[in-house]
């Protein structure tokens, strides 16, 4: 059996305060692996702790994380991907368990679920808003995680060469999971510590305007990957209006044999006519959305799978 290359990969922003240690754990943890750090326009001493640190080191000029993972995902060649974050909260000793049981048991993505080791490692608004959000996702696409939005997963090489990604900000871990939700791909959550920022690191979430941002991925996710369950939402909701409307016009008519309400009539017509437009949008974009999964999965499956490695 072939040795896996694995390929540890994180995106960058201003993280001087905690890059080199970062490299440092992930160096200790997987010592045979290639680590790549992607700075993404950092007005520090990034770039220099990174390579001080023995990383290798890459620029993406296209401000966003999903810019940076969609060049990683097409420049780095390897077996097994390390996706983490240059801010020195993931726990670098457990990426050998991860990378394990992506070689020897086929996951293709094992994400690791943030288990805080202090108050301060998670925020109250930050865990709300990761709840909020995984639970309507999980509503929508019937996922079974219990951190979405985490930033550190160990990913195969198929997956990763198979992923459109388009996010191009925080909305990349909902993708990420969405995407290896919808082409069946075997995945696993297992717990790991989520520590505190060093002294130094500041956060670059911002609660309220990334978590709408995140919604809107989700948003506009279930109507690329499943437009029946949008559409005819919207179907519901203007049907429903339009009956309504419609009901007191319908009852005078029967009562008088007049319609002294015209405008509110045309009105309530016009919405059950949109009503039905939209239901048959969705189910022709339901066909549509099939015949693209299909050419994704065949995408996904012509990449060899991590079974035949030996880990490293």
């Amino acid at each position: 059996m072939s040795t896996a290359r694995i390929a540890v990969i994180i995106p960058c922003y201003n993280e001087e305060a905690a890059i080199a240690q970062t490299v440092r754990d992930f160096r200790a943890a997987l010592p045979n692996a290639q680590i790549y750090v992607y700075d993404n326009n950092s007005k520090d001493a990034t770039i220099e702790r990174a390579r001080e640190a023995g990383a290798i080191v890459r620029r993406e000029t296209r401000q966003g994380k999903g810019n940076v993972v969609r060049r990683m995902f097409a420049d780095v060649e390897a077996d097994v991907y390390v996706l983490t974050d240059g801010d020195d909260t993931y726990d670098a000793a457990a990426a050998p368990d991860l990378v394990r049981m992506v070689i020897e048991e086929g996951y293709d993505v094992v994400t690791g679920r943030r288990v805080a080791t202090g108050e301060a490692a998670y925020r109250p608004g930050h865990v709300f808003g990761n709840k909020l959000l995984t639970g309507l996702t999980a509503l929508m696409f019937d996922v079974h995680l219990k951190d979405l939005l985490s930033g550190y997963r160990v990913m195969s090489r198929r997956f990763v060469k198979s992923f459109p990604l388009t996010a191009g900000g925080f909305g990349i871990e909902t993708e990420l999971t969405i995407h290896a939700v919808r082409l069946l791909t075997p995945m696993a959550e297992v717990d790991t510590r989520y520590k505190e920022r060093p002294a130094g690191s500041v956060s670059k979430l911002n609660t309220w305007r990334d978590g709408f941002r995140i919604l809107f991925t989700i948003v506009a996710l279930v109507r690329e990957e499943r437009p029946l369950v949008f559409f005819s939402s919207i179907f519901a909701v203007l049907a429903l209006a339009s009956i309504v409307l419609g009901i007191p016009v319908v009852i005078y008519f029967l009562q008088h044999g007049t319609v002294p309400r015209l405008p509110t009539a045309l009105l309530s017509v016009a919405l059950m006519l949109l009503a039905f437009l939209s239901l048959a949008s969705g189910l022709i974009l339901d066909t549509v959305t099939r015949g693209r999964w299909e050419q994704k999965r065949t995408a996904y499956l012509a990449i060899p799978g991590p079974q035949g490695l030996s880990p490293p």
